[in-house]
């Protein structure tokens, strides 16, 4: 049976991480991408940014994003060329932050804020909008939408490096069991890994074989 209209049109969800090889998504004391950042990465991200995406996030990432996007636009803040463009280009790209604290007016453009259920109002703009919808940090979001069984696409570029005694935010303490599908790979500058998954919520280990 072929697809539905709506089923064509609807919005996929993604999730997008950033992750160091022990599954850490920052460092105490280490810089922005660990450091490890190249310009064919990069460059990627810029095309990323030119696609039809609407990026999701809690506030704690939106008010982190935002005020590093607002200082990569000042100026003066130490980042290199290419970080401050990636930054401010997320000015430009529509965002939505749920959020029950944030208050309005918004100050980084083309931001809509949702105060509700933040599960229910993604199942809903997944039916109601087109494009991709991705994740952008916000590991609570980000873990709930995959419990959900929301995901259509789960994607990591892993960084070459392990924050062992100084990680922070580990991603996957409370995930349930997902079995991945490998569906694209890629290698950024010689080091950095892109994976991208389709995700399937799983009851846990499959049964022992006789």
């Amino acid at each position: 049976m072929g697809e539905s209209a709506a089923e064509k049109t609807s919005a996929k969800l993604m999730v997008d991480l950033i992750i160091s090889l022990d599954g850490y998504a920052s460092g105490e004391g280490w810089p922005g991408w660990w450091g490890l950042e190249g310009p064919e990465y990069l460059a990627w991200l810029d095309e990323e940014g030119k696609k039809d995406i609407t990026l999701l996030m809690g506030a704690n990432t939106y008010k982190v994003m935002s005020g590093l996007s607002q200082q990569a636009e000042d100026g003066g803040s130490g980042f290199s060329d290419d970080e401050g463009a990636s930054l401010t280009g997320l000015a430009a790209m529509p965002k939505i932050v749920f959020s029950k604290s944030v208050e309005e007016p918004l100050a980084w453009p083309n931001t809509e804020l949702v105060r509700g259920d933040a599960v229910e109002a993604v199942r809903e703009l997944k039916r109601t909008r087109t494009g991709t919808l991705s994740t952008l940090g916000s590991l609570s979001l980000t873990r709930s939408l995959l419990s959900a069984g929301l995901v259509d696409r789960y994607r990591l570029v892993v960084f070459p490096v392990i924050t062992g005694r100084t990680g922070s935010e580990r991603i996957y303490d409370g995930y349930p069991d997902v079995a991945l599908e490998l569906v694209e790979s890629r290698t950024f500058d010689g080091r950095s890994q892109l994976l991208e998954y389709v995700p399937t919520l799983i009851e846990g280990p499959p049964p022992g074989r006789p």
